[in-house]
């Protein structure tokens, strides 16, 4: 997905998809104005129709990846 990183505030657990309620990752602002907040997964889903009619795009998708968790050296 196309990234514009804008001067917006991150998203928190408060932030929800508006299609589906979970915890929202991307912002979409609009063209004719406004935002639309979406997960990962519906943004994902409609990103063709999004780049169409955003002027801007906040990703935050990454924090849903955590690095490999290593074992101790003595585990090993």
């Amino acid at each position: 997905m196309t990234t514009v990183l804008t001067p917006a505030s991150p998203l928190t657990a408060a932030d929800r998809c508006d299609r589906c309620g979970a915890q929202a990752y991307l912002r979409v602002v609009l063209l004719s104005g406004g935002e639309l907040l979406f997960c990962a997964h519906h943004g994902r889903k409609f990103e063709p129709e999004l780049k169409k009619i955003a002027a801007e795009i906040q990703d935050e998708t990454e924090r849903l990846t955590t690095p490999p968790a290593t074992a101790p050296d003595e585990e090993r």
